[in-house]
């Protein structure tokens, strides 16, 4: 059986870029038909609107704009994202809270095929869903706490505020999540991931725990943390001080 190629558009203002992410898409990942491409962000919006492409290779800093610019413009139409970027802390801790897929320039070969392969299953499952509009909101929004989080779970995804997030527990290859409402999450990620992606008011205490510290509800010196849904957290003491200097 014949499987339909997936329709994409390269978004990249430099040219030889371009060419370099054609040539490698043509050779390592035949499922991938480029149907245009684009320069900037004024070439990019009508082209999108026309194409209708199930995925985009997206630079995230051109001229007249930025990726999130684009996606802003294009907000009602449903298509797969793989940013192409050179490192910015700033811009990653945005994509990887969204949980989007994104590459580092140079571009490697096995990342790209990896990036793509994922979205394959994901347009063969059908289970393409508004990430974009995640992506936009997220890198708007000034209030940390405010923004959103997407989950990996066993069953597919979920959406939730950072702000709404408790603690998080180490669980092997997992990390349970633990929300205000009283649910928990078991999530599709290592706890470390989320050290890195969580701003403050996240804190780690201990090798297994991450917690909101607006949640604490008191704090014990023999090295216990109450929090408001009951728990109580052991701190390391490689943590103490950082933890404590958050009440002084």
């Amino acid at each position: 059986m014949t499987i339909q190629k997936i329709r994409a558009v390269i978004v990249e203002d430099e040219a030889a870029a371009r060419e370099v992410l054609r040539n490698y898409l043509g050779k390592y990942c035949p499922q991938v038909e480029v149907i245009g491409e684009a320069q900037n962000i004024k070439e990019a919006v009508p082209l999108l609107h026309d194409l209708t492409p199930q995925l985009v290779f997206l630079d995230v800093e051109m001229p007249f704009g930025n990726a999130f610019d684009v996606l802003e413009a294009c907000k009602n139409l449903q298509f797969e994202t793989i940013f192409v970027t050179a490192f910015s802390e700033y811009s990653l801790k945005a994509l990887n809270q969204s949980a989007a897929y994104y590459l580092l320039k140079p571009i490697s070969i096995e990342e790209l095929i990896v990036a793509v392969n994922k979205v394959q299953q994901h347009i063969l499952n059908n289970e393409i869903f508004n990430r974009n509009k995640i992506i936009v909101e997220n890198f708007r929004e000034t209030q940390p706490e405010k923004k959103q989080v997407i989950l990996p779970t066993l069953e597919g995804f979920e959406v939730v505020k950072m702000e709404d997030i408790v603690r998080l527990r180490g669980n092997g290859n997992f990390t349970d999540l633990h929300l205000a409402d009283g649910s928990k999450k078991m999530v599709c990620r290592f706890l470390k991931h989320f050290s890195e992606i969580l701003p403050f008011p996240f804190l780690r205490v201990h090798k297994s725990h991450i917690i909101n510290i607006n949640f604490v509800k008191s704090y014990n010196k023999g090295g216990y943390i109450m929090l408001n849904d009951g728990a109580e957290i052991e701190i390391s003491p490689t943590y103490k001080e950082e933890f404590l200097r958050n009440f002084k």
